[in-house]
């Protein structure tokens, strides 16, 4: 069935559902520029504020380009080069990991490598089965479609997928009733690329549906500076090594809170500086910011101050920290909790939250006997 027949029928479909048709013009089309006339299905998170565009910017396109990562690099520059000369569609990929770390820049890099088109969505846009369907018959032969947020796919737009990844093909049901009746449509041949930060949340049956899955894990110091050096020469910021040292110290492991952190640092040096970077200038600038040499910010010393000054080092729960710090119990959980256990300042235990001496020695504080001894765990970078 041509790419035409596809769309009629799917508007059908999505009429008698009471959804957003796909014909030319409505709310699935693509245009010519393969983007999607519906910002609901394609690129949600699309923006046009300068700072995300220098994110866009600053995404390596090539896996020469990428930094750090180099075992997982190598197993995917196999499979790609494999794929090239097979000249067939990369198998689907699903990359997992924190936050930040390179996931929607290494799909990116897989269309790039095989010179194929590039479709990006997120798992809570895709609400209705026939917004996939949209984006599956529009795709041409090699295209590469990523989906963000995998694990949050809705249940009936997951198992619609299950078929379209193992058999290329779309089954739709038409009409409602005895006169409803199915139509398998066959599907140009396509790469799923997924990222997930929630390895655990993706069914089983979708994560084996995917030929490969790559582990994304924080970056060394010495990967993050070749980043914050990198970004620095596009952004045309003048910088040292030490001044490049600082900030990937401070990055917490992650290159996107490294970049943060340079465009910071710059704007601290044009305007109280003189426009260049070095080691007493990035320090300067982080500390400014709230920065300090841990990489923790002011929730997170906030969090370590309720701990050590306010229950005196005794195990705090989770709903108590969070009303004590003002966030919620999931931001605490999800957004700090992690590099703060990952870097021995706290630990959970039956009762609680406890601060680690090591959190007491950096608040400039003597903890009591009882805290726990972090102190011979090796540094997280």
């Amino acid at each position: 069935m041509s790419p035409k027949g596809r769309r009629e029928v799917l508007a059908v479909e999505t009429d008698e559902e009471g959804g957003a048709g796909v014909e030319p013009g409505g709310t699935g089309d693509f245009g010519d520029d393969g983007r999607a006339a519906d910002a609901r299905v394609v690129d949600p998170a699309a923006s046009s504020s300068d700072e995300e565009l220098e994110e866009v910017g600053l995404r390596p396109r090539t896996l020469a380009e990428f930094v750090g990562q180099s075992e997982l690099v190598e197993h995917l520059s196999i499979v790609l080069q494999a794929a090239r000369q097979r000249r067939q569609p990369v198998d689907h990929l699903l990359f997992s990991g924190p936050p930040g770390l390179g996931k929607t820049s290494l799909a990116g890099i897989v269309a790039t490598e095989m010179g194929a088109g590039f479709r990006i969505t997120a798992g809570p846009v895709l609400t209705r089965a026939g917004d996939l369907a949209a984006l599956l018959t529009d795709l041409q032969d090699g295209d590469v479609l990523f989906i963000d947020e995998i694990h949050r796919l809705h249940r009936s737009v997951e198992e619609m997928l299950y078929s379209a990844m193992e058999d290329g093909r779309l089954d739709i049901l038409i009409g409602k009733g005895p006169t409803a009746r199915s139509i398998r449509l066959d599907l140009p041949r396509f790469t799923l690329v997924g990222a997930t930060t929630r390895t655990g949340l993706v069914s089983g049956p979708l994560r084996d549906r995917f030929g490969f899955v790559g582990r994304i894990d924080l970056y060394a110091p010495g990967d993050l500076r070749a980043i914050v050096e990198r970004s620095a020469r596009i952004l045309k910021v003048e910088i040292d090594s030490e001044g490049a040292i600082r900030i990937a110290e401070r990055s917490r492991g992650t290159p996107r809170v490294a970049n943060r952190l340079l465009r910071r640092v710059r704007d601290f040096s044009e305007v109280r500086g003189e426009g260049y970077i070095d080691g007493a200038t990035a320090s300067e600038g982080l500390e400014l910011f709230g920065v300090d040499e841990l990489g923790l910010d002011k929730v997170d010393r906030s969090i370590l101050i309720t701990l050590c000054d306010r229950f005196g080092g005794q195990p705090v729960g989770l709903t108590t920290l969070a009303q004590c710090v003002g966030e919620e119990t999931d931001t605490i959980e999800d957004a700090y909790e992690p590099y703060l256990l990952q870097s021995g300042l706290i630990q959970r235990t039956a009762r609680g939250r406890v601060a680690t001496k090591r959190a007491w020695a950096h608040l400039g504080h003597v903890g009591p006997a009882s805290a726990p001894d972090a102190t011979n765990t090796p540094p997280l970078f």
